[in-house]
């Protein structure tokens, strides 16, 4: 979004209809793209389906579901993810769960599956 907004010289909106809109996330990469300049790169954070990650920079940290254990996979090294690296780096898995958290909360994740529907009692 800050790329296009960049590129047709527009404002993101801090309003619409008296409702806040949230701030923006992540940076332009038009100066990349236009003058293939290098940028530093934020850490990358996603929810898709009820799972997570976090990716920054050769580090790659995944979970199953919100409670699910995190593995951590070093990406220069191993791109297929075959490689679980959390127990030899638990201070990189405590780092990287601490962003991923942190984005989660901002940017209103939680609760991941809020429309799970709990499952049928019978008496």
């Amino acid at each position: 979004m800050p790329t296009f907004l960049a590129a047709a010289q527009a404002d993101y909106p801090k309003a619409y209809k008296d409702e806040t809109i949230p701030p923006m996330e992540g940076r332009s990469l038009l100066a990349a793209v236009i003058e293939n300049a290098t940028i530093e790169r934020d850490p990358l954070c996603w929810e898709h389906h009820g799972n997570r990650a976090v990716r920054s920079g050769a580090w790659k940290l995944v979970a199953r579901g919100e409670s699910g254990p995190w593995e951590l996979y070093n990406m220069k090294d191993d791109r297929t993810e075959l490689d679980n690296l959390a127990d030899q780096h638990p201070q990189r898995v405590k780092e990287l769960n601490n962003i991923w958290w942190a984005w989660a909360k901002r940017c209103n994740v939680l609760p991941m599956n809020p429309n799970k529907k709990k499952k049928a009692q019978t008496k």
